[in-house]
């Protein structure tokens, strides 16, 4: 079993040691006081003789090929191959997490580590298998920060790009650091009350809002999703809320992704989604301004579509998580020409 301060682990970034022995992590937005011996929130994060180590560097827990619309990304390079890890850990204990198994392995009293992995496989098995793109995924890519920070240089260097799939709770100094590197990120935005933060994540809304502007002031790429929970953030005035924060700070040309939930977790006993919640959320974006809102999880015709803002027609036809068609011409509609937002998007 590899546990903060075994063997297995190494010194972290973005800490400072404190005078008593302890150590305050400067890596998300919880900024853990950790003393002697514990851990932070995130569990794989601990304090070590005064120092900060992480034990799962090159904890490779999942290893997988995705296309970068599974992410989902459908503004950055549109079918792309995206190489997907991960390690173990999260700093979040949301109730209906998919991926709990390997993220909220050290809450469940079963933390293993991964299987070892050098930064340069990872690079070297993007490349093998054809993909464009480093997606740091499945669990939360901000705890194994130092992992994805070898990585991302390595895979910038090899010509390719990183993305984030995150729930946000990062700091600015962490942002500071990885930013160079980091080219991309889908932002789960999963309420826009504290009060459902606090409750049912263990933690805050507003370093999330943060991250998200400092990520657009940086210029990274950034998309949203929201997985809409029956009785836990669905009610339209928050939706309101949150596509306006999303239309007046990152911009109505960020893509926004509405999610239907499923039972899982320790939410097996909740409802899915009604389609129509979805629908109307859709709705509710395309008031506020955005010009890109998708439908996920759900078999919606045309939901997944990238329709052109100035003239209404489908210019990224998706079926799944492929691409059937892609119609825009130098980041540009073929016959309206209107600026079509994104990274990578080429005539099909």
């Amino acid at each position: 079993m590899a546990t903060p301060g075994s063997d297995a682990s190494v010194e972290a970034r973005l800490y400072e040691a404190l005078p008593d022995g302890s150590v305050r992590c400067n890596l998300c937005g919880h900024r853990c006081l950790i003393r002697p011996d514990q851990t932070g929130i995130c569990e794989v994060r601990g304090n070590r003789d005064g120092r900060l180590h992480t034990s799962v560097f090159g904890q490779a827990i999942s290893q997988n090929v995705d296309p970068v619309e599974k992410k989902p990304l459908y503004h950055f390079h549109p079918s792309s191959l995206a190489y997907s890890i991960a390690t173990p850990g999260c700093n979040f204990r949301c109730a209906w997490c998919q991926n709990w198994d390997i993220s909220q392995m050290a809450r469940e009293g079963r933390y293993t580590s991964g299987q070892k992995v050098e930064p340069e496989d990872i690079v070297r098995g993007a490349i093998r298998t054809g993909c464009r793109i480093i997606a740091y995924t499945y669990t939360e890519p901000t705890v194994f920060f130092e992992y994805t920070y070898e990585i991302a240089g390595l895979a910038h260097d090899s010509g390719l790009a990183n993305a984030y799939v995150t729930n946000g709770f990062m700091t600015e100094d962490m942002l500071e650091v990885l930013h160079p590197h980091l080219d991309a990120a889908n932002v789960d935005l999963k309420a826009f009350r504290d009060s459902t933060y606090r409750r049912h994540a263990g933690a805050r809304l507003q370093p999330v809002l943060d991250a998200l502007c400092e990520m657009r002031r940086l210029g990274v790429w950034l998309e949203v999703t929201t997985l809409v929970i029956p009785g836990i953030n669905d009610q339209p005035d928050e939706l309101r809320d949150l596509v306006q924060f999303i239309a007046r700070e990152l911009g109505v040309d960020t893509p926004w992704h509405i999610s239907r939930f499923f039972p899982t977790y320790k939410m097996a006993d909740r409802s899915s989604t009604p389609a129509q919640t979805l629908r109307r959320a859709q709705e509710i974006g395309l008031e506020a301004g955005l010009r890109y809102v998708y439908l996920g999880n759900l078999s919606e015709p045309d939901g997944q579509d990238t329709v052109c803002p100035g003239c209404g027609r489908v210019l990224i036809r998706r079926s799944g998580f492929g691409v059937s068609e892609n119609l825009v011409f130098e980041g540009t509609c073929p016959d309206c020409g209107s600026a079509i937002a994104g990274v990578g998007l080429v005539e099909g």
